[in-house]
């Protein structure tokens, strides 16, 4: 096994990156020569990926934007195009997609994108400084890959905590040979919102990392027990879900503890029995779906008896998502882009980084779909319109969010997608460590160094079956995310790029090191991660 040992750096953004992307060897002395990014053998890697020939061009312009929130509701943010979400890029599996970066984003702010999901080079993942150099205000970089590997998927920055921003889209690769039978899709892509509202995502950081000092957190949703038990997910008791404030609270700008000392972004007492106890850090004053507030809500408008494709992508910082339709049962059919043993369910639970795909038959007259933000009494909602009726009030609590609720644990890997058996080459113990009392997230009792990002990382070599062990020390849950694969849960469990780790549980998944370079591994809690809960799994020249 190998220990983990970071260099103890609270991070304030990743603007270092503008130095430039560091050699493949940094850090501490004894650290072997490791594959870099823009080596040899990952271009070797791309160029035997099975490609079409064709190529998706696009250009992506990251600037300040005014953006319509519905309602009359309207936020100061950036975006991709002047929208949130951006706008969907679409290419079938084989392609290569050629996407030009443009930042137009305040001067001196740097931004990257990073392609969540896709297993593609590596000097194309978008991390500064492990990757490339952050791209510079006024400046432009190109992304091109082969994106060869069917799935919902989506982009956003790996700078700071823009992804916290409007800075985010979904990205569908298709299968030339499509297996499912269906009529239609919809894209939906769930979001906590903040910026431009009560404050910025950088002064919510700001004001958690000061962590909690000597504040009294009794009967709190921080600082508790970690010894709550997921236990059956089917027919669970969840409680009494009605209300919703909406309200957002104080609407001022500043960041940190306001007169009165209490704090002013920190999200108290937000619990949730699916996740283990503590549910979120961060207060939203509106949760979105498609970009669009509860009072006045995305509409599909379909007919009765298709079938729709729903490709459910949690863009969120800070939120998981109990997601149902109302009068409608979900067939589970694919998460993280593999697909899986379809299961029908009434509702799903889904952490900030993953995606499900479900299908669903239409009945006839509108429907809620509701995100229930989980342990947050908040929702986000859109509508599904097939025949004539009254659409249901913005805080509709559809009776499927207490039925059948699933997450990735209860789901099988589709025979074809399941990792052949073999043995273990390499077995590495990750640690989930800190806490809310000083925002000391880390992994193994260090935070992450991005000055020195290639100091003591998760060693693999090429061709190694590799299981990581994700054992949770902490009193939070976090959704995992390892960067260029895709892993196994168990031996038979669903492929996953992003999966939930409960307080006080371990998590074992298993990947094939089948893809060269520097790879980040850390917690997709935008804050979480920001504060150190971050690592490099590095592949071994």
């Amino acid at each position: 096994m190998n220990s983990i040992n970071r260099r103890s750096a609270l991070l304030a953004g990743l603007a270092v990156a503008g130095t430039g992307a560091l050699a493949a060897c940094g850090g501490s002395g004894s650290t072997p020569a490791l594959v870099s990014p823009d080596s040899k053998v990952v271009a070797t890697t791309e160029r035997k990926r099975k490609g079409s020939g064709k190529v998706r061009e696009v250009t992506l312009t990251a600037a300040p934007a005014v953006l319509d929130l519905g309602g009359k509701v309207t936020a100061k943010s950036w975006a991709y195009g002047g929208r949130t979400p951006g706008k969907e890029i679409r290419l079938a599996a084989g392609d290569t997609l050629a996407a030009e970066l443009s930042n137009q984003l305040p001067d001196r702010t740097t931004t990257s994108v990073h392609w969540h999901g896709i297993a593609l080079r590596a000097d194309m993942d978008g991390v500064p400084p492990a990757t490339q150099n952050a791209v510079r205000a006024g400046r432009n970089f190109t992304y091109r890959f082969l994106a060869d590997t069917p799935g919902t998927y989506f982009f956003h920055p790996h700078v700071g905590v823009q992804l916290d921003r409007g800075l985010h889209a979904p990205l569908i690769v298709e299968d030339p040979r499509e297996p499912l039978s269906y009529d239609d899709e919809w894209v939906v892509v769930l979001d906590d919102w903040i910026d431009g509202v009560t404050g910025t995502p950088d002064q919510v950081l700001a004001e958690l990392s000061h962590g909690m000092g000597d504040m009294d957190m009794s009967g709190s949703g921080h600082g508790g027990s970690s010894g709550h038990d997921m236990g059956d997910m089917g027919g669970m008791d969840m409680g009494d879900m009605d209300g919703m404030d909406m309200s957002g609270g104080d609407t001022g700008k500043g960041g940190g503890k306001t007169s009165s000392g209490s704090m002013k972004f920190m999200l108290m007492g937000a619990r949730s029995s699916l996740l283990g106890g503590d549910a979120g850090d961060v207060k939203y004053p509106y949760h979105l779906v498609n970009g669009r507030m509860p009072s006045d809500p995305d509409v599909y408008t379909g007919k009765p008896g298709k079938r729709v494709r729903l490709r459910i992508v949690n863009a969120g910082g800070d939120t998981a998502y109990r997601v149902a339709l109302g009068g409608h049962k979900l067939t589970i059919t694919h998460t993280d882009g593999f697909p899986v043993a379809h299961q029908q369910v009434d509702a799903l639970l889904v952490g900030m980084g993953e995606r499900y795909d479900v299908l669903v038959t239409l009945a006839d007259g509108v429907f809620p779909l509701v995100a229930l933000a989980e342990g947050k009494d908040a929702s986000g909602l859109a509508l599904v319109r097939t025949g004539s009726g009254a659409a249901p009030r913005a805080t509709v609590r559809p009776k499927e969010l207490d039925g059948m609720i699933m997450n990735a644990a209860g789901l099988k890997a589709a025979d074809d997608v399941r990792l052949d058996t073999r043995r273990t080459d390499r077995v590495h113990r990750i640690e989930l460590t800190g806490g809310m009392a000083g925002y000391d997230w880390g992994i193994n009792g260090r935070r992450y160094d991005m000055k020195h990002p290639t100091a003591d990382p998760v060693l693999v070599e090429q061709g190694q079956r590799v299981r990581l062990d994700f054992v949770n020390k902490t009193d939070m849950w976090h959704p995992m995310h390892l960067h260029g694969h895709t892993y196994q849960l168990g031996t038979g469990g669903p492929r996953k790029d992003t999966t939930i780790v409960l307080p006080g549980r371990t998590v074992s998944v298993y990947f094939d090191a089948d893809n060269p370079g520097q790879w980040m591994l850390h917690c997709h809690n935008a804050y979480h991660g920001e504060a150190g809960m971050m690592a490099l799994l590095a592949y071994e020249a």
